[in-house]
C-alpha cells in the first residue's frame, strides 16, 4: 500500500511525438546510455559486448566529465579469500545501520575482482615498489580516458554535449526511448530505443564540488515523471571539507589535520573529529586546520594519486602541511549521499519497464545502507551496476515488443510543458532557493521536524513556480530542467527526512537523536506536484499511520 503525502495521486502528463514533432536528428538503438561517467561508461560496454545497438548521451563530455575524471579512484577491492570477504563484509554491515543487504555487497566484492583487471589493455595500472599491480586506487582522469577508448572500440555512438531532457514511454508505461539537445549544434535529437540506462550522477544541490557541475538530479526528475521510485533520499546531508575559498573536496588528507576554532582553541573530540563536530564550531566562526599529521609517504603520494589536491594551495602559496588555512564543509547531497532510483531486482532495474539505474543514480542503500559509500564503495558500485544494468538492458530490449503504431509520449513536465500558462521565471533565483536551504549546516546536517517544515515551504513555492510556469526550449531548456531537477531532487530529500523520525547514520534529527528499531526499514518517496512516501514492503514494521504524521503540514 502506498499513501500520498500532501493529497492527490499520480498522474503521467506528456505529448505524443508525431511526426510533426520529430527531432532534426532521430536515432534508432537496443539500448540508450544517459550519462557517460563511471557507471556510464561501464553499462555502454556491457551493452555492447552483449551484442546490442548502444548509443551513449553525455551531458558534457564523455571521459572528461562527472567526478570520477577529478578524483584518485579507489575501489572495493577484497581477495577472493573466505575469511577477507567475510571480514569486509562485516565491517561494511556494521556501517549501514540495519539498511544495507550481504547479497549485494558479495556480489559487488566479486563483480569488481573480476572486472577491473579486464580494462588493462586500455588502461596502464600503477604498480608498487616491487612491481606488483595495483588495481585498488587509480586516477580518475586516465581511468575514463581509457572507458571511453573502450567504449568506441565497441561500436558504442557517443553523443557528446548531448544533454538528455527527458524520457519517451510507451502507451502501456515501459520506456521507448529518449528525447534531448546537442549543444554545440543547437538541434535537438531523439534516440528511440527499447531500453533506457540512467547513469547520470547523484544531486549536488548547484554546490560547485569539483566536477558536480552537472550534477543536478536530471535522472531522478525524468525518472520519476515516468512513473519511478527513489529510496534513501533523507541521506543526503553529506558534507565534504574544502580550503574556505576553494571547492576542491579531496578528502582523504583532511584525515591528517589538527583543527582550530576561532579562537584558537584545538578541536579535540573523543572519537573521530566528524564533520558535525567541526560544522558546529564553524555555526560559531571560521575554523582553520594544517596537515600536520599527514606522513611523508602520503604528502609525496598525493599529487599522483589525487593530483588537483595541491592546485588551490599552489595559487594562494600555502604550504597546506605546514601552514594554518580556513576550512569549510562543502554540501555534496546524494553524491555522496546513498539516496536515488529504487532498484526492484538484482538486474539494476527501476519500478519502469525497460529502464534500469546505475552509479549515484540509484540509490547506494544496497551497499552503504545509512552511511556514505563514497570513495571505495561508489566505485565498485559504478562499475558492478553499470555492468549489470547493460546487459540487463539488451536482454529486455531483445523480449520488447513494440510496433503497435501508437506514438510514443514524452513524459517531461517541469521546465518543458508547463501545468498552467507560461511566462518568465527566474531560473536563478530558483537555484538560489535551493542552495539556501540545502546548504547550511543548521538545516540539512542539524535536521528539526520545524526546520524540515519551514525549508519545505520554501521549496514547494518554487516548485510550484517552475512546474506551474517555466516553459523553455532547445538549448535554453537545459537550465530549466536542471532547475527544476533541483527543486525536485531537494524535496524528495526533505520530506523523506522528515518521515524519518530518529537518527540513522548520516541522517541526524536533532529533535529525535536516537535511533529507532521500529525504522530499520527503507523509506520510498515519488511524486511530483503531491510526494508521496512508503515504507518500503516488507523491510520494516513503521506503520503507515506514523509516516503520515511525521509528514503533516507539507504544503504542494
Amino acid at each position: 500500500m502506498i499513501f500520498w503525502c500532501a493529497g492527490g495521486g499520480r498522474k503521467r502528463t506528456g505529448s505524443p511525438m508525431t511526426s510533426q514533432s520529430m527531432a532534426p536528428l532521430e536515432l534508432h538503438a537496443d539500448v540508450v546510455i544517459v550519462g557517460g561517467g563511471l557507471a556510464g561508461t561501464w553499462a555502454a560496454l556491457a551493452a555492447a559486448r552483449q551484442g546490442g545497438v548502444v548509443v551513449l548521451a553525455e551531458k558534457g563530455y564523455c571521459g572528461t566529465s562527472g567526478v570520477t575524471a577529478t578524483a584518485g579512484v579507489g575501489h572495493w577491492w577484497v581477495p577472493p579469500d573466505r575469511q577477507a570477504r567475510a571480514e569486509a563484509l562485516r565491517e561494511r554491515q556494521a556501517r549501514a545501520f540495519g539498511l544495507g543487504e550481504e547479497s549485494w555487497m558479495s556480489r559487488i566484492l566479486s563483480q569488481t575482482w573480476e572486472l577491473l583487471p579486464t580494462i588493462g589493455g586500455a588502461f596502464r595500472f600503477p604498480t608498487d615498489d616491487d612491481g606488483v599491480t595495483q588495481y585498488r586506487t587509480v586516477r580518475g582522469p586516465e581511468y575514463l580516458r581509457a572507458m571511453r577508448r573502450l567504449v568506441k572500440r565497441a561500436g558504442v555512438r557517443i553523443l557528446d554535449q548531448s544533454p538528455v531532457l527527458e524520457l519517451l514511454v510507451h502507451v502501456d508505461g515501459s520506456v521507448a526511448g529518449v528525447r534531448g539537445v546537442q549543444r554545440q549544434a543547437g538541434v535537438d535529437y531523439q534516440v528511440n530505443a527499447g531500453a533506457v540506462v540512467l547513469s547520470t550522477g547523484g544531486c549536488g544541490f548547484a554546490s560547485r564540488l569539483l566536477g558536480s557541475q552537472n550534477n543536478t538530479g536530471d535522472g531522478s526528475l525524468m525518472a520519476v515523471e515516468a512513473g519511478a521510485e527513489l529510496s534513501g533520499m533523507e541521506f543526503s546531508s553529506y558534507y565534504t571539507l574544502s580550503p574556505a575559498w576553494s571547492t576542491m573536496t579531496r578528502s582523504m588528507s583532511y584525515l591528517f589535520g589538527t583543527y582550530f576554532d576561532a579562537d584558537g582553541n584545538e578541536i579535540i573530540s573523543d572519537g573521530p573529529l566528524r564533520p558535525e563536530i567541526l560544522a558546529r564550531a564553524m555555526l560559531a566562526g571560521p575554523v582553520y586546520t594544517r596537515l600536520d599529521r599527514a606522513p611523508e609517504r602520503i604528502q609525496r603520494q598525493m599529487p599522483r594519486v589525487q593530483p588537483n589536491f595541491m592546485l588551490p594551495f599552489d595559487r594562494k602559496g600555502i604550504n597546506p602541511y605546514t601552514d594554518l588555512f580556513e576550512v569549510t564543509l562543502r554540501c555534496e547531497g546524494t553524491i555522496r549521499g546513498t539516496g536515488g532510483l529504487r532498484i526492484v531486482d538484482d538486474d539494476c532495474s527501476t519500478t519502469v519497464p525497460g529502464l534500469f539505474a546505475a552509479g549515484d543514480a540509484a540509490t547506494r542503500e544496497l551497499v552503504a545502507g545509512a552511511t556514505s559509500g563514497g570513495g571505495a564503495q561508489n566505485s565498485a558500485w559504478a562499475l558492478s551496476s553499470g555492468t549489470w544494468a547493460g546487459r540487463a538492458a539488451v536482454a529486455y530490449a531483445r523480449r520488447a515488443v513494440r510496433g503497435t503504431g501508437t506514438p510514443a509520449v514524452a513524459a517531461g513536465g517541469a521546465g518543458l510543458r508547463p501545468r498552467r500558462e507560461a511566462r518568465p521565471v527566474d531560473t536563478r533565483a530558483v537555484v538560489a532557493t535551493v542552495q539556501a536551504e540545502m546548504h547550511p549546516y543548521d538545516k540539512n546536517m542539524f535536521r528539526s521536524a520545524d526546520r524540515l517544515r519551514a525549508s519545505l515551504s520554501e521549496l514547494d513555492a518554487a516548485w510550484d513556480e517552475v512546474s506551474g510556469h517555466l516553459r523553455a526550449t532547445g538549448v535554453d531548456a537545459v537550465r530549466a530542467r536542471e532547475a527544476a531537477a533541483l527543486v525536485a531532487s531537494a524535496r524528495w530529500s526533505y520530506t523523506a527526512a522528515l518521515a524519518r523520525e530518529e537518527s540513522r547514520g548520516m541522517h541526524q534529527r536533532v529533535d529525535t537523536p536516537a535511533t529507532d528499531d521500529s525504522f530499520t526499514h527503507r523509506i520510498l518517496v515519488g511524486g511530483l506536484d503531491r510526494i508521496w512516501i512508503s515504507p518500503e514492503r516488507g523491510s520494516g514494521s513503521t506503520d503507515l499511520a506514523d509516516l503520515a504524521d511525521a509528514t503533516e503540514g507539507i504544503a504542494s
